[in-house]
This record gives structure tokens, C-alpha cells and sequence, in this order.
């Protein structure tokens, strides 16, 4: 998948709705479904239109479809896209997706030292992905950046905010390497982030700037 693929959140949605999207990008998309529910109608569109264009296909026959039957029954069911669960409904709690995804809640992160002011959870590669949570303290500046790839990034708790604008709870933040940002935490809260990239990132800025916020 190019980062091109991936510009935009509503690109995101359609990857979703045909379902090719990394393991872990796809837990970030249902995530952000239990979080923000109006996301749903984009997603139902998309399904829509992706249903519509099967059936204009021509069919093709399978290869070894007794082997492809026994594969599909002896798959483990798949859990919901997205939905609520009276545990999903207290703010604090972390999406029934990413708990079942990530094996934890937000109370019992792992969170290791990364720099002042920031910490970070990785959950390694997956997928062909790098997956981490990160842990902001408020007003706490992330280093100027930019990307080889693309980052999808999903705000849990508190908000952060960059050229582009805020981004709070249960928002989709969509960054390649058309952009240059240094995303900084709201004030107030500390700042909890589901982040999935498929590069690494690029440092940007004067070396003084880079000096200040790497010291936090």
C-alpha cells in the first residue's frame, strides 16, 4: 500500500469498507467508529458503492475450493467493526477494538520513557506496520517532522494540535510526507495517542528547535 493510497481520512474509510487495509490500520478505523458513531454513515456509503461494483464483475472460479472452505471454518470469528458495550461507555475507557487488539485498557499501558515529557508503548511491527501508544504531557511540543511514509494516528484521551488544526478525542489524524508538523499537546490533560506508520519519520526544523523540543 502507497502512502498515496492513504491521504486522507475519507481514502482511510474507503480502505476500510473493502477491507484491505494493515491489521492494525483497521483496528485504528474501527476504534475511531466506537468513538465517533456520525463516522459510520462514510463508511456504510463506501460499503455501498464497493458492493455495487462485485456485482458488475465477472465471476472467476476458485483455486482448491475445498481447501479455501475448510480454511474459512476453522477461522476464529472476526470481532465487531465497531459497537458499543456497557464497558465502552465510560470516557476513560479505551474502544472495545484496540482493548482486544492491544490486550490492555488504558490503565494498564506498559509505558516506557522515551523523552521528557513523553512516553511511548510499542507494540512492535504487525502487519508490516510500526505500533505504538504515546503519552503526552500537556503543552508538551512533539519534535518537527515529517514522514517516509504515511501516519495514521488516533487520539484517545486529551487532544494536540498542528498546522492543520485540533485534533481531540476519538479524531483521525492522517500525515505523509507532504507535511511538515510539530504536533503539541492541549494544555490540561496529557495527550494519548494510537499511532500506526508504515516508515519512519523524517526530523525537520533549525537545530535549535530540534535541541528544545527533544530536552522538552
Amino acid at each position: 500500500m502507497t502512502t498515496s493510497e492513504l491521504d486522507t481520512v475519507d481514502a482511510l474509510m474507503a480502505h476500510y469498507a473493502t477491507g484491505i487495509l494493515p491489521e492494525p490500520a483497521r483496528v485504528l478505523v474501527a476504534a475511531h467508529l466506537e468513538l465517533k458513531p456520525s463516522s459510520r454513515q462514510t463508511v456504510s456509503a463506501f460499503e455501498t458503492v464497493a458492493g455495487d461494483l462485485m456485482e458488475t464483475l465477472d465471476p472467476s472460479p476458485l483455486e482448491n475450493p475445498e481447501q479455501r472452505i475448510a480454511s474459512i471454518l476453522a477461522s476464529p470469528p472476526l470481532p465487531p467493526a465497531y459497537g458499543t458495550s456497557p464497558h465502552d461507555s465510560g470516557r476513560t475507557s479505551w474502544p472495545r477494538a484496540l482493548r482486544e487488539f492491544a490486550g490492555f485498557d488504558h490503565d494498564d499501558v506498559p509505558w516506557r520513557w522515551k523523552l521528557p515529557g513523553l512516553k511511548e508503548y510499542a507494540l512492535g511491527k504487525i502487519d508490516g506496520c510500526n505500533v505504538s501508544f504515546y503519552r503526552i504531557r500537556p503543552g508538551r511540543a512533539i519534535p518537527e517532522h515529517t514522514h517516509e511514509g504515511f501516519e495514521l494516528s488516533l487520539v484517545l484521551h486529551g487532544a494536540f494540535s498542528d498546522v492543520r488544526g485540533r485534533f481531540g478525542r476519538g479524531d483521525i489524524s492522517v500525515a505523509d510526507d507532504s507535511l511538515d508538523h510539530r504536533p503539541v499537546a492541549e494544555s490540561g490533560e496529557h495527550c494519548i495517542v494510537f499511532a500506526v506508520t508504515d516508515a519512519p519519520v523524517k526530523m525537520r526544523g533549525s537545530l535549535g528547535r530540534r535541541l528544545s523540543d527533544l530536552i522538552g
